[in-house]
């Protein structure tokens, strides 16, 4: 398994930021190799990736979200596995440091290839660039969800 982390300033206030991370299902317009997102509940989502040409469908599970600091999650179905955290800061009233930690596990040759030559981190370094870029050009969020999901 191997760890990926990547932070960027973001200018919009902390709550706009955190709203948008919880907007899953538009997550296919900032995250490169994600085709779809669907909300299942308050804590599943289901997820369509094409990377590398491969296509892969998995699960995951929110096990802890706190409004405007933090969203943890982990897979729970598919073949991929991963888990992670993004977490929000304020950095003043027009600010956000937005910093994303993955463990992500290889589950195949293309994805072990990927991580070997570093194109997970360029991935997720694009991707946290292009969520910059989608939320200022913005200057607001698509929707929000403001409840708690604690670990249990």
């Amino acid at each position: 398994m191997s760890t990926v982390k990547e932070t960027v300033e973001v200018e919009v206030p902390v709550r706009i930021a955190y709203n948008q991370w919880t907007q899953f299902e538009e997550f296919p317009n900032f995250m490169e190799g994600v085709e779809e997102v669907t909300q299942l509940d308050d804590r599943h989502n289901h997820w369509t990736t094409k990377i590398g040409g491969v296509r892969r469908e998995f699960e995951t599970e929110i096990i802890d979200q706190l409004p405007d600091e933090r969203i943890a999650w982990r897979t729970t179905g598919g073949d991929t596995k991963q888990m992670g955290m993004v977490r929000f800061q304020r950095l003043d009233d027009t600010h956000t440091k937005v910093e994303l930690v993955m463990d992500v596990e290889s589950s195949g040759a293309a994805e072990t290839a990927a991580d070997a030559t570093g194109m997970i981190d360029r991935r997720v370094k694009g991707d946290m660039r292009r969520f910059k870029e989608f939320i200022e050009h913005r200057g607001g969020e698509t929707g929000s969800w403001r409840g708690r999901i604690q670990p249990g």
